[in-house]
């Protein structure tokens, strides 16, 4: 009689799609994305107060998109500091500055928007290089020296001007308003900049250097590593993405006003996204796709919001509660893994 040699069963498809995921690397975020998005559709299927679902209405999912551009942008600089265990509370002040210098200096003029960019640019690298040097050679703690510095912009703010001040040329407004195809220039540009701080951060040796420096400041010193120079890189980086945030929100509002960056609460919420994407705020651990899954949470959100009718009060407490439970299931599964 022949023996019959037992074999093992195949997997069954949920452990592949596991295994799946867990060896493409993709953020676990991405998840509680799908999570929430289909949790967006039903509610607006059962509440919402249009006759048509937004999943079917192009216009509100490229609104979706566009809605992430400025704190997306603003929030890959963020990642790049908070990579470093680092982190910046000034980009709200700098997105002012330079909503504000943009449509003073441009004047309504096209003629003065190549140099007034590259002005405002020139300004936002100065402020990443003091936060850089601060934080970095001079080992102030980020969150002091940070707010210290948007402090300062505010003061020269809000000493300068009260109001809109000038505004950008119709041209300009390109930016914010015209597409390339179906897609509008601005998503085009956010995508643009996540793929480039993708590759930075990947594919470069400063990458691996930011890495080093989050996971351990003291071991990557050790190991001939120029901490203070990595971090100064890191926030010059942070404060260029908060120009081009600025540049972006005074293209759609047409001129710049000394709150718009405050007001738009860019500081706090690009925190929470880089943190909802994955980004340990002890630094070393995260990554930029990560954080743009972060910001999609939270433009999908706000729409749900908007389309089945909660005010404006019952938004910021939703979001608030959302925000904790994502970050802590994100950190319990985290915890799973590791142990």
């Amino acid at each position: 009689m022949t023996a019959i040699t037992p074999t093992a069963s195949s997997p069954s498809l949920l452990a592949r799609a596991r295994a799946w995921l867990r060896d493409s690397q993709i953020p676990p975020v991405y998840g509680i994305l799908v999570i929430i998005f289909i949790a967006a559709i039903l509610l607006d299927a059962v509440f919402g107060i249009d006759d048509q679902l937004f999943i079917f209405n192009q216009t509100i999912l490229t609104n979706i998109l566009v809605r992430s551009v400025a704190l997306g942008i603003v929030a890959v600089g963020q990642t790049f500091v908070m990579l470093g265990a680092s982190i910046d509370l000034s980009v709200a002040y700098m997105i002012s500055v330079t909503a504000v210098g943009a449509s003073y200096l441009m004047a309504g003029d096209p003629g003065r928007v190549w140099w007034t960019v590259l002005v405002l640019f020139g300004v936002g690298l100065l402020v990443g290089l003091v936060n850089g040097l601060l934080v970095g050679r001079l080992k102030i703690n980020a969150l002091i020296a940070t707010l210290g510095i948007g402090l300062i912009l505010r003061g020269l703010l809000n000493a300068t001007f009260e109001n809109f001040a000038g505004s950008v040329p119709a041209s300009f407004q390109s930016f914010a308003y015209d597409t390339i195809g179906p897609l509008p220039i601005s998503v085009l540009v956010l995508f643009l900049v996540v793929l480039a701080g993708w590759f930075v951060l990947r594919r470069t040796k400063y990458g691996a250097h930011l890495y080093a420096v989050g996971g351990s400041e003291e071991v990557a010193r050790l190991s001939g590593l120029r901490t203070g120079r990595v971090l100064v890189v890191a926030h010059m980086i942070c404060s260029a993405t908060a120009v081009l945030t600025g540049l972006f929100v005074v293209s759609r509002l047409r001129a710049g006003a000394p709150w718009v960056g405050t007001d738009g609460l860019y500081d706090l919420e690009s925190i929470a996204a880089t943190v909802i994407g994955g980004t340990a705020l002890s630094g070393g651990k995260g990554g930029v796709w990560g954080t743009l899954a972060g910001v999609l949470i939270f433009s999908i959100l706000d729409t749900m919001f908007n389309q089945i009718g909660i005010d404006a009060y019952m938004k910021q407490i939703l979001r608030g509660a959302i925000i904790i439970l994502a970050v802590g299931f994100y950190t319990f599964r985290s915890r799973a893994e590791q142990g």
